[in-house]
């Protein structure tokens, strides 16, 4: 393995065998091929041609890999010095490795640490969602960092002992399989090293044109975010669909059960060869508690929940609802379908509604509201992306109003009481007005007993209007009993079926859902549909749009503004840290070319902007900037020991090449079966590969560019801001 000190000008004396042999190179030339520093002697300055200094020593592979592994975090590698072990140097080479780089490491964990800091700051389903997330990130951190700190040294200072020894002794061992990959991979590495050092020569003497055009890539990969959607969270493929029937409001249990039947059989012929179950539920449930635990809508006898069970547990559902949607309303008149959520996070999310969209008239004038929804909801159905939009609560609901001619009655000692007792009794059974129970003496269970007018017997009008009225006391005067028609007037009417109110106030919910674009731009063309019938409004009514579009709206703004506070504070911290505006300001210009990146990765993967994206985004400004510092550090360094801007960014890149590569690409690989994966986290990996990617080119060849060009002046520059 090749390693190059860049702190010093002696070349090392002979080593004993504990040593790799570092390699002749030169240490950095400026972009003409000769490095000038300043250097004074005699007390006068004077310009210098620094020929390239020449190091010979050896430096075992496996104690490097230690020192690599004692000197960093569990996130990357630092570079560490050449340093002459042997025998009871161990443990002091160990210890000056581990202290190279421990204020760099600090300052790059403070700053991974304080990105997630903003994310304690979310309310609502944000915060429940996200604020154990950078619990576990900030602690793991902190740990990672005292560990790396303490435990990796004192391993590697054990384990390499016997190493050590055997080197002392002079046995080489045999050469495995792993060390020879591991010398090949040195080799191409060191040639891939040499590439990217001219490769960055070039760019930092072209660093004006080199920045310039970077910038605008940049800057025009912004435009992509016009094409880029906006979910809360994005939809996964799955084994299972939730629809919700509606067939006409007074559609009795056993009719909707018959249309649920021909429903199923059109979603076989829709789904050829993808469903393997259907599962109907019709009508209410027999106890109102089972609606607390449903988010179906299910207001009367006609609604129908049917359960989709697929074959394949990782099937395209939005396009099996894109293809119900367009045939069941073809062959099913007047019934509506709509599909519930299927997974558990969207339903979270919706905070039990069956849509994502609630748009919510509140008003005292009901008749005038539904009128009004009517007219609102013609509009939405309209806007392309909307989907399911229906109105949940019906003021339809056939009905037969019984209408007691109470004088009439009481000239025949009956009383409405009487009217509505033989009514109810005749139409729903003798268990709602006198309850009677039967005991059965052999087991001692008690059995209802309900009386009831068989159905086929109130098929008409006249039947209803025939019902026999008395007094209930078994017509001790033999008085003759009345007919229900003679005592009143019964005409067909429309009644509520569900009346639902919003602090206190009646309310009408009209649900939209989104099939084939993103639910924040169906959202932003409601709300102004919203925006444009607001004159229509009855007076004294009210419209609130709710449900989980407007949380995705209030977690947009607080993520994206704590972003843009998390890259306030570690600016801060760093600036804390450097004593220096300016070289904190450089490590930071690597962040835009981060979110160039995930714009890039979400665009070409057709992904949505979602939170898990932006939590991803968080997550690439922490990971970017922690590159940055080990560059830009380095670069200060260099440039305060020979002056020379050019060189010590060139430098910089060259010799932390190694770290910032191994972290990027640690987080890369650790992301990419999350980013391929079918789950709702799939866009933060994403996210986190495509803004590390771009990220890692613009900390190896853009920040020293930047660096070079805010240090022009050199050592100048340097003090000017310490």
């Amino acid at each position: 393995m090749s390693f190059t000190s860049l702190s010093s000008n002696v070349p090392l004396r002979r080593c004993p065998p504990l040593r790799v042999r570092i390699e002749q190179q030169r240490l950095l030339s400026d972009p003409e091929g000769r490095a000038r520093s300043e250097r004074k002697a005699s007390g006068h300055p004077r310009a210098v041609e620094v020929e390239p200094p020449r190091f010979h020593g050896r430096l075992d592979d496996q104690l490097l890999a230690g020192l690599y592994e004692a000197a960093l975090q569990d996130r990357g590698l630092a570079v560490a010095r050449p340093v002459e072990l042997a025998g009871a140097e161990l443990e002091p080479g160990i210890i000056a490795a581990a202290n190279q780089i421990v204020v760099p490491t600090l300052v790059a964990t403070l700053c991974i640490c304080i990105v997630w800091l903003p994310l304690f700051q979310l309310s609502g389903i944000s915060g429940y969602l996200f604020q154990p997330l950078a619990e576990a990130i900030i602690f793991a951190m902190l740990a990672s960092f005292v560990l790396s700190r303490t435990l990796v040294p004192t391993m590697a200072a054990w384990l390499l002992r016997g190493q050590v020894k055997a080197h002392e002794h002079g046995h080489q061992g045999k050469h495995g399989f792993f060390t020879r990959f591991q010398r090949r991979f040195e080799q191409g590495f060191s040639q891939f090293r040499y590439r990217y050092r001219e490769v960055l020569a070039l760019a930092v003497h072209h660093r004006k044109p080199f920045i310039l055009c970077f910038v605008a890539c940049t800057v025009a990969s912004m435009s992509l975010l016009a094409f880029l959607g906006r979910d809360f969270f994005p939809s996964i493929k799955s084994g299972e669909i939730d629809m919700h029937m509606r067939a006409p409001i007074g559609t009795r249990l056993e009719d909707a059960s018959k249309i649920a039947v021909l429903v199923d059989s059109q979603i076989r012929k829709s789904l050829p060869g993808q469903v393997t179950n259907l599962v109907d539920n019709c009508g209410l449930p027999s106890s109102s508690l089972n609606l607390a635990y449903t988010s179906d809508g299910t207001i009367g006898p006609q609604d129908c929940d049917i359960t989709i069970t697929l074959k394949n547990e990782q099937s395209p559902v939005d396009d099996y609802r894109s293809t119900l949607r367009r045939d069941l309303p073809k062959l099913f008149p007047g019934t509506v379908f709509s599909f519930l959520p299927g997974d558990i996070t969207a339903k979270i999310l919706n905070f039990g509604l069956p849509a994502p969209i609630d748009v919510q008239i509140s008003g005292r004038g009901q008749a005038a509201n539904m009128a009004y929804a009517q007219v609102l909801a013609a509009r939405i159905r309209k806007l392309p992306g909307a989907a399911d939009v229906n109105i949940q609560q019906a003021f339809n609901e056939p009905t037969l109003r019984i209408a007691a001619d109470r004088s009439l009655a009481s000239g025949m000692n009956l009383t409405e009481g009487n009217i509505a007792n033989n009514a109810l009794a005749t139409l729903s059974g003798s268990g709602q007005t006198a309850p009677t129970y039967w005991l059965d003496t052999v087991n001692g269970i008690s059995h209802l007993v309900n009386m009831q007018t068989p159905q086929d017997q109130l098929a008409s009008m006249n039947d209803l209007e025939t019902i026999p009225i008395d007094r209930g006391n078994g017509d001790p005067g033999g008085q003759q009993s009345q007919l229900l028609g003679a005592l009143g007037t019964v005409t067909q009417t429309g009644t509520p079926l569900l009346v639902s109110h919003y602090s206190i106030l009646p309310s009408i919910d009209i649900y939209v859902s989104n099939q084939g674009r993103d639910l924040g731009a169906v959202y932003d063309q409601v709300a102004q549909v919203v925006k444009e019938t607001n004159s229509q409004l009855p007076h004294g009514a009210s419209v609130h749009l709710r449900g989980q579009a407007t949380t995705m709206s209030s977690a947009y703004v607080q993520l994206l503004g704590g972003l843009a506070l998390s890259v306030l504070l570690v600016y801060l911290v760093i600036v804390v840290n450097f004593q220096s505006w300016l070289d904190p300001f450089i490590i930071i210009t690597a962040l835009p070319g981060a979110l160039a990146g995930i714009v890039w990765s979400l665009f070409l993967t057709h992904t949505n902007g979602s939170v898990p994206a932006l939590t991803g985004a968080i997550m690439c400004m922490g990971t970017a900037t922690a590159n940055s510092i080990l560059v830009v550090s380095f670069a200060r360094e260099r440039l305060a020991e020979h002056g020379d801007a050019v060189a010590a960014a060139i430098e910089a890149g060259y010799a932390r090449i190694r770290p910032v590569l191994m972290t990027a690409l640690a987080m890369i690989i650790g992301m990419l079966p999350m980013s391929m994966s079918n789950t709702q986290n799939a866009p933060l990996g994403r996210a986190v590969v495509g803004g590390l990617l771009v990220a890692t080119f613009a900390t190896l060849l853009f920040v020293p560019c930047v660096f070079a060009m805010m240090h022009r002046n050199g050592k100048k520059a340097t003090e000017s801001h310490l």
